[in-house]
C-alpha cells in the first residue's frame, strides 16, 4: 500500500457538513438519489474526502460509534497552504462557516506557520505553511 485514495469521516448531519466543506471551497459529488443521499465525495487534488453518516460508517466497521465531539480521537487531517496569508484566510473562513479554531495560527516548533480547527463534527484539521515546502503538479506536498 503506497497511497491513500479516500478519507471517509462519519458525520452527524450530512447536509450541514456538506455546506461547511462547500463553503471552504471543496466541490461535492453526491452519491445516491436526490431524496436519499447516502455519501458525498469532494474532488480534491491527490486524494478524496468523503462524508458519510457516522452511524452507517460505524456499522460498516462492526462497531458502535465511539466518537465524542470535543475529545481528541488521535487523528488529524491536514491542509498544506502555500502562504501564511492562506493559513489565516482559511482559519477565518472556518469560523464564519460554523467550525471552531482550536489553535490560532502562529509560528510552529518546526519553523513553519499554522493552526488547528475542528469541523462541525469535531474532526481536527491542521492548516500549515512551510517556507521550504515544494508541491507537485497536483499541489501535493513533496516530502
Amino acid at each position: 500500500m503506497d497511497r491513500i485514495n479516500l478519507i471517509t469521516i462519519g458525520v452527524r448531519d450530512l447536509s450541514a457538513s456538506v455546506e461547511f466543506y462547500r463553503n471552504l471551497g471543496l466541490e461535492p459529488s453526491v452519491m445516491g438519489h436526490e431524496a436519499e443521499i447516502e455519501i458525498v465525495f469532494f474532488r480534491m487534488k491527490g486524494s478524496k474526502l468523503a462524508l458519510y453518516p457516522i452511524e452507517k460508517l460505524a456499522a460498516e466497521t462492526g462497531h458502535e460509534s465511539g466518537f465524542v465531539k470535543g475529545k481528541f480521537n488521535g487523528v488529524t487531517l491536514a491542509f498544506n497552504a502555500k502562504s501564511e496569508k492562506e493559513v489565516d484566510r482559511i482559519l477565518k473562513d472556518v469560523t464564519n462557516f460554523g467550525g471552531e479554531v482550536i489553535r490560532e495560527a502562529a509560528p510552529t516548533e518546526w519553523g513553519g506557520y499554522g493552526g488547528y480547527f475542528t469541523d462541525l463534527d469535531g474532526y481536527y484539521w491542521e492548516v500549515a505553511y512551510g517556507s521550504d515546502w515544494e508541491f507537485d503538479e497536483n499541489d501535493m506536498l513533496l516530502i
